[in-house]
This record gives structure tokens, C-alpha cells and sequence, in this order.
């Protein structure tokens, strides 16, 4: 059984309700000044069951049972119902209320029962009104059967846009919560994706920087005994690299280029950066520029320079290399950058968990700058044999890479 409720309480349906009691008790007044007025027979009794039916429609209102229960609205109804067929039975004007009690019936009764209630006030109106005429026309049965009619169609009318709207009202507010959890978890990805670039960038500079400078404090350390000019030479690199360090981090409160990439290309910024890798530490560091330069967007720059920090402090912290080698490839559609060094090599499979006191998370932050920017990134390395590291990132961001082809890479 459709058991649609009745529409909440709003501005206009007060109005409108209040418009239905002033019809109700003007109706039940007329009906009672008719019957005075034309000295019917009966009068007092009509006067009296129109004031007993107005009582107990007054009730129902005052009533929060009648407003919260199907039930008790039934019983409410029932109980104005009967004392309107009193009122028919002694005056044929009660006919009229048949109007405003079809609108309570169809408001309060579930559909069914609604319109069950309604043809049967309307036939009880048509009989009620023949029995006092003493004929029966069809012309009498038009008005009630036609108020019944205009009555469904309006009260269902209603019912029907007020779902809509209702539907319409709970879509809008499941919008704006969308659009709030939206703006939510944008909010919480964004702040995630600056911590994971903070984490790579702190990785690549300043933990890099720190590791150096901890290198060469140790070997200033160990030449201190008997080569002091030897680990003057070390402290003073490890004063220039905590001095790096220290403008990187400044650049990080102000967000700006890497200080390494300013004023200068980046083949110029390798370059130095190999020069000053072979400088620091006991290992040849040489750079090579393949190609014809083409100028590169800034988050390219940034991430081939951030990843060649990376490997070459991996190279010397970790791989025991006498020698290293940078190079820088142009190749059209996209730019490439290998490092290769020809240290004691490891097993690609086997890499240890990264920790928090003993570092590992290179790799990692160098493949999150290199999807960032749709490149690719492989490795090849192997116990004794060194490794090689291959960066290629496209020049169209909208073009994909094709797969690695070492054959066609060798002659490139």
C-alpha cells in the first residue's frame, strides 16, 4: 500500500491549511444561518449538530497525535465524517462540505484509503442532496462528483511536486556534501603530494649534503694524525657543502629553482656537479653531453638534476667506485640522462627495506619524480659489475614513451 506522507509544514501549506479551516467553519455557519433564516424544520438541531461538527473539527489541529499517526487522523476523520452525515441528514446545504472534507481525506489518508474516503463522501453528498430534493437528476450528481474530482487532482498534484522538490532538495545537499568531501580529499591530496615533494627533495639536497659533509669529517678525521693539511682540505669541503646545504634549504622556504639550475643550463649544472662530487671524495666523476640542447621545462631540469644528486651520492656512499660517468642525451621527442659507475654493484631483487637511520629511500623518490613526469626510469646492476642508471623522460607531456629498446639506445 502507498503510505505517502504528508508533506512537512512550510509557509504556504499553513496558509493554505488555515485557508481549509476558515471554508470548514464558514460552510458549517452558513449551513446553520440557512436553516434559521428559511425557519426549516429542525433548525436547533441543525444549529446544534453544526456546532458539535465544528467542535470536533477544531480538535483534530490541536491534537500532535492526529499530525504524527495515520491512526488517529483516521479516527479524527471518521469522527468529523459522521457528525457531517448528521448534518446532511437534516439540511441539504451540508452538501458543500463534501469539498474541504475531500481535501482533509486525501491529505491525511494514505492513497488508497484517500480516495476510497473521497468516493464514498461524494456518493454519500449526491444521495444525501437527491433525498432532500425528492428526485434524483444527473445534474445532481455533477457538482459533488466533479468537487471530488478537482480535489484529487489538485491534492495529488501537489503531493507529486512536492516529492520532486523534496528529491531535488535532498540531491542538492548530497551535492554540496560531495563537493565538501570533494574539496576534502583534494585538500588532503595536495597535502600529501607537498609532503611526498618535500620528502624528495629534503632526500636528494639536504640528506645527500649531510651524508657528504659526514664523509668528509670522517676522512678529515682519519688524516688528522698525520696529514693535517690533508684533513684541513676535508673540513674546508665539508664547510663549502654544509654552505650548499644551507642555500638549499633557503630555497626551500621560498620555493624557488634549485640553486644549482640558476643562471646556468643544466648540462652546466651537472657538470659542476660532477666536478664537485670528484673534488669531495676519491672518485673520478666525468660528465658527457649527447645531442643538440633544447631548452627543457623547468620540472625536468629540476628532477634529472635532483636524480643525478641522488645516484652519485649513492654511488659514493654505498658502491665503492673508482669512477663514475653522467650523460646527458637530447633525442628529439625526449631527453635522457644514465649514470654509470664501476663500483661493486648489488641485486636489483634483493634491495633492503628503507629505514628511517640507514637511508633506501633514493630509489623510490628518484621513480616518483619519474612517473610525476611520465618518463620511465630502469636500473641494471649486478654483485661485482657496477650499475647503471637510465632516466628518459618525454618532451611532450602528452606523449607516451615507448619501451626501452637497448639496441637503439646503443647506437643513439
Amino acid at each position: 500500500m502507498n503510505t505517502t506522507a504528508a508533506p512537512a509544514s512550510t509557509p504556504t501549506t499553513s496558509a493554505l491549511a488555515w485557508c481549509l479551516h476558515l471554508l470548514v467553519v464558514g460552510l458549517l455557519a452558513l449551513t446553520a444561518v440557512r436553516a434559521v433564516a428559511d425557519g426549516r424544520p429542525h433548525a436547533g438541531w441543525v444549529v446544534a449538530v453544526a456546532a458539535v461538527c465544528g467542535l470536533v473539527y477544531a480538535v483534530g489541529p490541536a491534537l500532535p497525535a492526529v499530525r504524527r499517526s495515520r491512526r488517529a487522523a483516521a479516527l479524527w476523520l471518521a469522527a468529523v465524517g459522521a457528525g457531517w452525515l448528521g448534518l446532511l441528514g437534516l439540511s441539504g446545504d451540508a452538501v458543500w462540505l463534501a469539498f474541504p472534507l475531500n481535501f482533509l481525506q486525501l491529505h491525511l489518508l494514505p492513497r488508497r484509503a484517500g480516495l476510497v474516503a473521497v468516493t464514498a463522501t461524494a456518493a454519500a453528498a449526491i444521495a444525501g442532496y437527491a433525498a432532500h430534493q425528492g428526485t434524483f437528476g444527473v445534474a445532481m450528481a455533477v457538482g459533488p462528483a466533479l468537487g471530488a474530482a478537482v480535489a484529487v487532482a489538485v491534492v495529488w498534484g501537489y503531493q507529486a511536486l512536492y516529492r520532486e522538490s523534496d528529491q531535488r532538495r535532498r540531491l542538492i545537499e548530497e551535492l554540496t556534501a560531495t563537493r565538501s568531501d570533494l574539496a576534502a580529499a583534494q585538500h588532503t591530496a595536495g597535502v600529501l603530494a607537498e609532503r611526498e615533494r618535500l620528502a624528495r627533495e629534503i632526500h636528494d639536497t639536504l640528506a645527500q649534503g649531510l651524508s657528504s659533509i659526514q664523509l668528509l669529517l670522517r676522512a678529515a678525521e682519519r688524516a688528522l694524525p698525520t696529514a693535517p693539511d690533508n684533513a684541513a682540505r676535508y673540513v674546508d669541503q665539508a664547510r663549502q657543502a654544509a654552505v650548499d646545504n644551507l642555500a638549499e634549504a633557503r630555497r626551500f622556504v621560498v620555493a624557488l629553482t634549485p640553486p644549482g639550475l640558476e643562471g646556468t643550463t643544466l648540462a652546466d649544472a651537472l657538470e659542476r656537479l660532477c666536478a664537485t662530487t670528484g673534488t669531495r671524495h676519491r672518485i673520478t666523476a666525468d660528465f658527457l653531453r649527447v645531442g643538440e640542447p633544447v631548452p627543457l621545462p623547468t620540472a625536468h631540469e629540476v628532477a634529472l638534476l635532483r636524480i643525478a644528486q641522488s645516484a652519485l651520492a649513492n654511488t659514493v656512499r654505498h658502491a665503492d667506485a673508482r669512477s663514475a660517468t653522467v650523460t646527458l642525451h637530447y633525442r628529439g621527442d625526449r631527453v635522457a640522462l644514465d649514470v654509470v659507475d664501476d663500483g661493486q654493484g648489488y641485486d636489483p631483487d634483493h634491495l633492503p627495506a628503507p629505514d628511517p637511520e640507514a637511508g633506501g629511500f633514493g630509489l623510490a623518490a628518484m621513480r616518483s619524480r619519474v612517473d610525476a613526469l611520465g618518463g620511465t626510469l630502469t636500473i641494471e646492476s649486478a654483485p661485482g659489475d657496477g650499475t647503471a642508471l637510465a632516466v628518459r623522460l618525454p618532451l611532450d607531456p602528452g606523449g607516451p614513451l615507448p619501451a626501452p629498446d637497448p639496441a637503439r639506445e646503443a647506437h643513439q
